[in-house]
């Protein structure tokens, strides 16, 4: 009998989201990495993403009430939960992996002492009936580190992919700027910190592609406040959520790549990026500097000039030096294949 692995891919009910991406990506990876004569993939999915990997591959329904008692998992080997907030994530009746992406609540100011323990207790609870926990970086890992027991529980770091299949000739998007541009994407929302960046739009005439879905409004005024405040508003353009051509066309073509978050597990934007061999300026908070090592630019301070400084010496450099074979050569050192056999080798561990 095959050893039975269930992939916990809940999160793929919400599209154009760095979890969305990561239960995609890894799940097609572990179709080719399993031997299929001896171990069976069943992938944990809402209703309307069934059949998503594929007609002939085994899936179990996700539905709201698991979150208060799971279904008999006793036919299977090994339960992998991919991320640290799942709600669904069953007793101690088989071997348990969890993946852990970030902690990013205990670095948010918004959140009560009281907030952040009961997360932490949450979390401990976890790690506790968990046979194996992986981390998508050393940071991640860390991180946990400072603020959870982990006795003798066995962990490993696997990072992520490049989820770059790239269309070699991108079409145009019907949001085509004329002029030179920088593009960042990801959900707008405040630890995103975008609100930064208009003051790069000062003293040129680039325009700013803004792309992503809008989890807060009111952060996304703010980010059209600080550019009225600049009077740099018309060349502010908040592209929404945009398709793979649209992203690999503003990757392929865009002056700059910038991500000035604050708070990462990954990047996995900044692969992408660093993919097409674009300059990428990233913030130097968390797992953005281990992500981007020394083939990315930093910003060290958000203030105005310095922002501005940064950019300017940093597209410099990447003209003077030819960077982008290096930035590309980063970039292949992440592999979802590499990640997949990674994660079937902790699997393999446990059964």
């Amino acid at each position: 009998m095959p050893q039975k692995i269930i992939v916990d891919c809940e999160r793929m009910k919400y599209p154009h989201t760095g979890l969305y991406n990561y239960c995609v990506n890894l799940g097609t990876a572990l179709q080719q990495a399993i031997n299929p004569l001896s171990e069976e993939l069943t992938f944990f999915l809402p209703k309307k993403e069934i059949d998503f990997f594929g007609v002939n591959q085994a899936y179990m329904i996700q539905n709201s009430w698991q979150k208060l008692m799971m279904p008999s998992l006793k036919k299977y080997s090994l339960w992998h939960s991919t991320h640290q907030d799942s709600d669904y994530y069953p007793s101690k009746q088989l071997p348990i992996v969890l993946t852990i992406h970030d902690i990013n609540i205990m670095h948010n100011e918004d959140k009560s002492i009281e907030q952040k323990n009961q997360f932490i207790k949450k979390l401990q609870k976890k790690i506790t009936s968990a046979s194996h926990v992986t981390f998508i970086s050393k940071f991640t890992r860390d991180d946990v580190f400072r603020h959870v027991d982990f006795a003798n529980i066995p962990f490993s770091v696997i990072y992520n992919g490049c989820n770059i299949k790239e269309i070699k000739h991108p079409t145009s998007p019907l949001t085509n700027p004329v002029a030179p541009f920088y593009f960042t994407i990801g959900t707008i929302m405040a630890k995103k910190n975008f609100h930064v960046l208009p003051a790069l739009l000062v003293g040129n005439t680039n325009k700013l592609i803004i792309a992503g879905i809008t989890q807060s409004e009111g952060y996304k005024q703010k980010i059209t406040d600080a550019a009225i405040k600049l009077g740099v508003e018309n060349r502010l353009v908040f592209a929404g959520a945009i398709s793979e051509n649209d992203k690999q066309w503003y990757l392929k073509n865009c002056e700059a790549f910038l991500f000035p978050s604050l708070t990462e597990g990954f990047g996995l934007p900044v692969v992408e990026a660093m993919y097409f061999g674009v300059p990428v300026f990233l913030s130097q908070y968390t797992s953005l500097p281990e992500i981007g090592g020394d083939v990315c630019y930093y910003f060290f301070s958000f203030e105005k000039e310095a922002m501005q400084l940064t950019v300017e010496k940093g597209l410099q450099h990447h003209k003077i030096s030819n960077a982008g074979e290096r930035i590309k050569a980063r970039a292949s050192m992440f592999s979802w294949s590499e990640a997949a056999k990674n994660y079937v080798d902790v699997y393999r561990s446990l059964y």
